[in-house]
């Protein structure tokens, strides 16, 4: 069974890891600094990402997903200092908030969750396609199942639901990831989702939500809910172990992938449909304005 002992030296290895300012962003960082890897932790607070980026000895990246302007800066800024990308893990998210907007019109949830994270990947992917063994991790959600894209209503202008925004999200996180694999089979893309776990993403969750996921009830729903390391793992095997193929998803293996060890689950059906999955990736080109090169032998990029 995979645990974080069995992390090899990551020496030479460049990582750039969204939202490692806090929570398992946080704890992913600094476990893979803690193996040797030139580590960049990126964020939307310049100070509280320098602060988490000097504990761990990593970089400090400025990037709010929630505006492409600044994901066109932080790319440029990363391939001004990096010459190679080992692996990049889409991270940072936002969890049932207000409705609100991006500085680019769209709705909050999606437009961090992944339109964010669509468009900093093809901002920087040739530095990953010319990184020998380059991985691309993309953090989903259990919630992901409950998730349908709805492709008429992206912006929320017909109507805003908080958890069907966030689980449509995880949703697209995994069509993303699936897809991201099949044009460029060259390049290692798989998916992960921490279980539940105690971190500031609960922050906008019910007060019920909010208890269980307390420090101060860990001992009685530890069944339940496990801390930000332990929720960490599915995210490091998916992006360290050598055994690990593309287009596979991990999470824990405990009673419905809530706690437990790191292992390879499967998604929810709709998640590998192909036409969702290149609808998705059609509308995300529209959407970002970021258009990823046309891998050989593919004659179109439309679904």
């Amino acid at each position: 069974m995979w645990s974080m002992g069995d992390i090899p030296d990551l020496r030479g290895r460049v990582v750039l890891v969204t939202g490692g300012n806090s929570g398992i962003g946080y704890e992913a960082a600094r476990e893979l600094a803690a193996h040797r890897a030139t580590v960049v932790v990126a964020g939307r607070d310049k100070g509280r990402v320098g602060a988490a980026a000097q504990r761990i000895g990593a970089e400090a990246l400025h990037l709010d997903l929630a505006d492409l302007a600044s994901v066109r800066r932080a790319a440029e800024e990363f391939k001004g200092r990096h010459e190679r990308l080992d692996l990049l893990i889409n991270n940072a998210g936002v969890m049932i908030p207000p409705l609100g907007r991006t500085a680019d019109g769209f709705e909050l949830t999606f437009g961090v969750n992944h339109l964010g994270h669509f468009a900093l990947t093809g901002l920087l992917l040739d530095r990953l396609l010319s990184t020998p063994g380059a991985r691309v991790v993309t953090v989903s959600s259990n919630g992901h199942r409950r998730g349908v894209m709805d492709f008429e209503n992206l912006r929320a202008e017909k109507g805003y639901d908080a958890w069907a925004a966030y689980t449509s999200s995880k949703l697209a996180n995994l069509l993303f990831a699936f897809e991201l694999q099949r044009r460029y089979p060259g390049l290692t893309s798989v998916a992960a989702h921490p279980g539940a776990a105690r971190t500031p993403l609960m922050r906008h969750s019910p007060w019920h939500y909010r208890l269980a996921a307390s420090r101060r009830t860990k001992w009685v729903m530890s069944w339940l809910i496990q801390d930000e390391r332990a929720g960490t793992q599915p995210i490091l095997r998916a992006a360290t172990d050598p055994a690990v193929n593309g287009g596979e998803y991990y999470g824990p293996d405990g009673r419905g992938e809530n706690v437990g060890r790191a292992v390879r689950v499967l998604a929810a059906e709709r998640a590998y449909d192909r036409e969702t999955q290149t609808r998705l990736w059609a509308e995300s080109q529209r959407l970002t304005g970021v258009r990823f090169p046309v891998p050989a032998g593919m004659l179109t990029d439309g679904p």
